[in-house]
């Protein structure tokens, strides 16, 4: 179900690794969530880092949408860039797994398993 790899840049380097990896094959980032600092702005006591990538290729999504527009709930795919226990490491729920929990539609699992080895490569290529 998940997708993580260990990587041995620094969180800022692999988040911006991230970024240039998405672009580079086709994606687009929507937004950024930093999670840690939003975490620890709200008071909290949060020792690790982690931003979460929201990318998207938009003809993927139009194919997504056009079988099954309730699946908008489950776009745009999410990467995150993290930290745990002094390791940075980048990861994702694999999108042909999270899809098969929502639909048997053969078409969109041909998607689904197009959009995963694209994000896959973005993860491999950013760590």
């Amino acid at each position: 179900m998940y997708y993580i790899v260990n990587s041995p840049k620094s969180f800022e380097d692999a988040s911006a690794a991230l970024q240039t990896q998405v672009k580079q094959l086709g994606f687009g980032v929507l937004h950024i969530h930093d999670l840690g600092n939003t975490l620890r702005s709200k008071g909290l006591e949060f020792k690790e880092q982690c931003r979460v990538f929201e990318v998207c290729n938009p003809v993927q999504a139009a194919r997504v949408l056009d079988v099954d527009m309730r699946l908008n709930m489950a776009l745009p795919c999410r990467i995150s860039v993290f930290t745990e226990k002094g390791e940075t490491r980048i990861g994702l729920i694999r999108p042909a797994d999270m899809l098969a929990a929502l639909s048997d539609d053969p078409q969109l699992r041909a998607v689904a398993q197009e959009v995963e080895a694209k994000t896959r490569q973005m993860v491999d290529n950013a760590a």
